[in-house]
């Protein structure tokens, strides 16, 4: 089968794959709609986690069973599936240590891409496929049923690490599709006030839908400051990362309130070894400021719910997608655009007719 792969440091290319094989709890499934991440572009060109030439790239996608193992219960080939970004070992010890995004390991419960080949083939496989697929509801949408598998799910996961209470006033650092999630997410728990930092016009239209009240141009200074007068000194109850270098870290630190203000990382850094705390904003160790990062969760349970979200017009994920493309092969100059970023990208996805595939 054909498969769009990393071969080195800064490349990719289409490459011949054998067919992957399934267990018998897993199944195969034979992709319709892949959306690139900016994650797979942190891997591929932006010195992420080393993979082996000719890792297949890949981890948002919705698709069709084509194969499924002698012991799946719950699905059939044909079956019209969502697939979550994280599919963890539901039979590993972490599971039972409540550790679902690191059941085996570090960034465990994330194979599609991680430990195994991802979605950019024509056919990729999903392990404990009972646990980790969502049948598509006939009532909601592909456009938003795709943002759910890592879009939906990672930015309302900062929104739940950042324990929003309802008036709480929240800010959200950067405003691509995360962050915007990020936003709907902390309205949905009840923020009063939610700062939005970020410029792209079609970003901050959609931040506004989605709930922003304030938008805070980094280009105006720094951001943590603006934030600081602009809530008289006191700063904000929670403060969600999605996006950034080194540098916002400490800026997010800064802006947050002394006594139990939150701090939610939900963006993955590059181009650092560390990760600085300011010490002053940080009350040189005793600012009673909690700081969270982890992973979205994976699991059909969550995606279920998620789509639960849309299917009663809490949410409406779609609106995100900017860039379509509408054949196979035309992946990789999505997955370029997601690279490049234009500065009309929200996000890319690519949908595919196979009747029509040569």
């Amino acid at each position: 089968m054909k498969a769009l792969a990393l071969i080195e440091p800064n490349k990719i290319a289409w490459i011949e794959k054998e067919r992957p094989i399934a267990g018998p709890y897993d199944a195969i499934i034979r992709p319709t709609v892949i959306a690139p991440c900016s994650s797979d572009v942190h891997t591929a060109f932006e010195g992420g986690a080393q993979k082996p030439s000719g890792f297949v790239l890949g981890h948002e996608a919705l698709g069709e069973i084509v194969e499924i193992g002698d012991l799946v219960k719950d699905f059939k080939v044909g079956d019209k599936v969502v697939v979550p970004a994280g599919t963890p070992d539901w039979r590993s010890r972490g599971i039972q240590e409540h550790n679902f995004k690191h059941s085996s390991g570090p960034f465990s419960s994330f194979m599609l891409s991680g430990t195994r080949d991802g979605v950019f083939a024509e056919l990729f496989m999903v392990n404990d496929a009972d646990n980790n697929m969502a049948l598509l509801p006939k009532d909601v949408s592909v456009d938003d049923a795709i943002m759910t598998v890592d879009m939906v799910t990672t930015g309302f996961s900062g929104a739940e690490m950042a324990d929003i209470k309802f008036g709480d006033c929240v800010c959200v650092i950067g405003i691509g599709p995360v962050g915007l999630m990020a936003i709907a997410g902390a309205k949905l728990r009840g923020a009063g006030r939610i700062f939005a930092v970020g410029t792209r016009p079609n970003c901050v239209a959609l931040a506004k839908e989605y709930g922003a009240t304030d938008i805070i141009s980094y280009k105006e200074g720094n951001i943590a400051k603006q934030i600081l007068t602009l809530t008289g000194g006191r700063g904000t109850d929670a403060t969600i990362i999605a996006g950034g270098d080194a540098e916002t870290f400490g800026l997010a630190i800064a802006m947050t309130r002394f006594g139990g203000g939150n701090i939610a990382n939900i963006n993955y850094f590059t181009g650092s070894d560390y990760l600085p705390i300011p010490t002053l904003a940080f009350g040189r160790g005793m600012a009673g400021k909690t700081i969270r990062g982890d992973l979205c969760e994976g699991g059909r349970v969550r995606i279920e719910r998620l789509l639960n979200m849309i299917r009663y017009g809490r949410i409406e994920p779609g609106k995100m997608i900017t860039h379509r493309y509408y054949d196979f092969h035309k992946l990789e100059e999505a997955f370029y655009v997601m690279r490049d970023k234009p500065r009309d990208l929200i996000k890319p996805v690519v949908y595919i007719d196979w009747s029509k595939e040569n």
